[in-house]
């Protein structure tokens, strides 16, 4: 069976138990914890050993995926439980365009073993649409009670 080369959206079911509820857990090879500051536009990263699989847990950003020279963005926010998979040599980035941290779990799932380029930012071949990003991060804004 080959490696997907699309990403993946997973709404992650949940059972409770008394107060807490619990959500189906990720396998991986090591588990970490990201932090996407407030106000940050990332550059792209494209990984060839491995699939991320991200889950905010604090707060939202924008993910931007780059496919067939587009991007797609992808709104994600702790208020909507939901794992992004993204497979090995799929370009991504982050926007955070609101005043708050995001954090999020990465449940990294290794195929080789890890290589320096994986870590280091490529350049963006065309610039992100911000108003997009502006209009999702809107969307994504927790409405005052």
């Amino acid at each position: 069976m080959g490696i997907t080369t699309q990403i993946e959206i997973i709404q992650l079911q949940s059972i409770k138990g008394g107060m807490a509820e619990f959500y189906t857990p990720q396998s991986s090879h090591e588990t970490m914890l990201v932090n996407v500051p407030a106000n940050t536009i990332d550059d792209l990263f494209v990984h060839r050993t491995q699939t991320d699989q991200l889950l905010v847990v604090r707060g939202s950003f924008i993910l931007v995926v780059l496919q067939n020279r587009k991007y797609q963005y992808i709104p994600l926010s702790e208020s909507y439980p939901q794992v992004v998979k993204i497979p090995p040599g799929v370009p991504h980035g982050a926007i955070n365009l609101s005043d708050s941290p995001c954090v999020l779990v990465n449940a990294v799932l290794r195929h080789r073993p890890a290589i320096e380029q994986d870590y280091r930012p490529m350049r963006r071949p065309i610039p992100y649409d911000i108003d997009i990003a502006h209009q999702l991060q809107e969307f994504l804004r927790p409405s005052a009670a």
